[in-house]
């Protein structure tokens, strides 16, 4: 039986679908799939739930993966969540992979008013509370496996020893080497890298910015940026050059690669790409990254 890491392979694609209709998001699952990624990654935010929009695109693919970057923990109860993934990974033949995460205060708090108080002790509660829940449906052929949205050392330390891994999100190589040592050898570690296929120092920072400017202000990401060694200078002005060319890969085919192998090199086990439009914006990806970033 073909494992799950064998089926994401080395690249996948991470993308938000909310701008495309849902026969659009089939097709570009679809044409993910024929260019020979291995998954497609798909956040939750507040749009489409995930996990209703995974099982529509799994029934129009055949052997992608669709992956969830992040399911939130705090919009449904352990027990819920334990149905929704064996469902999904039984009905498709085990092509579905929960990533799960704590998300962010201002979405969880802030818009959905749920407590979000001890965010690492609730993620460990949840999992416990998963692994105790019941599952009384005919079970997938292959035990599911999850990842986890971790980026400091307490939930990847919680990552290595209750999940099957990590899916880091908007970090550096230097991160995933720090990510590697604390999940060990044997854990899954999917690291999303976003792209720019332009050498146009100010476009490509551009694009960058744009895609930057919703998560700048997010204490879970700007912490983690301070441990690697960034400051409160290099959040203003919608981030510094040092980092956004630190956390976005920019340039040409062979110059994106070479940060795309600096992640594989420090111990990724999978790349979910994000091929950010050289002109910014867009309900789809850069085709053409799409095209040089393909594994086959």
């Amino acid at each position: 039986m073909t494992s799950i890491e064998d089926k994401i392979g080395t690249r996948g694609i991470w993308w938000f679908t909310e701008g495309m209709t849902a026969d659009d998001a089939a097709a570009f699952a679809q044409r993910l799939e024929g260019l020979g990624y291995g998954a497609l990654w798909l956040p939750e935010t507040l749009g489409r739930d995930p996990f209703a929009h995974a099982a529509m695109l799994l029934e129009r693919t055949e052997s992608i993966v669709i992956a969830t970057g992040i399911a939130n923990i705090f919009h449904r109860h352990p027990g819920a969540m334990k149905q929704a993934q064996n469902t999904l990974a039984e009905q498709s033949g085990n092509r579905f992979l929960l990533g799960m995460g704590v998300s962010h205060a201002p979405i969880v708090a802030g818009v959905r008013k749920l407590d979000y108080s001890k965010p690492l002790t609730q993620m460990r509660d949840y999992l416990a509370g998963m692994a105790e829940s019941a599952y009384m449906a005919v079970p997938p052929a292959e035990e599911p496996k999850t990842v986890l949205a971790a980026l400091g050392p307490k939930m990847l330390e919680l990552a290595a020893s209750d999940a099957d891994g990590a899916h880091p999100y908007w970090t550096t190589p230097e991160h995933t080497a720090i990510a590697k040592e604390a999940l060990g050898p044997d854990k899954m570690l999917c690291v999303e890298q976003k792209v720019v296929l332009s050498s146009d120092p100010a476009e490509a920072r551009a694009s960058a910015r744009q895609a930057l400017a919703m998560y700048i202000g997010l204490p879970n990401y700007y912490k983690n940026w301070f441990r690697l060694g960034y400051t409160e200078d290099d959040l203003a002005d919608g981030g510094s050059d040092r980092l956004i060319d630190g956390l976005v890969a920019w340039g040409t085919t062979e110059q994106i690669e070479t940060r795309l192998q600096a992640h594989v090199d420090a111990g990724a086990t999978h790349l979910a790409i994000q091929p950010l439009n050289p002109a910014g914006g867009g309900a789809t990806p850069d085709p053409e990254g799409l095209e040089a970033f393909a594994p086959s």
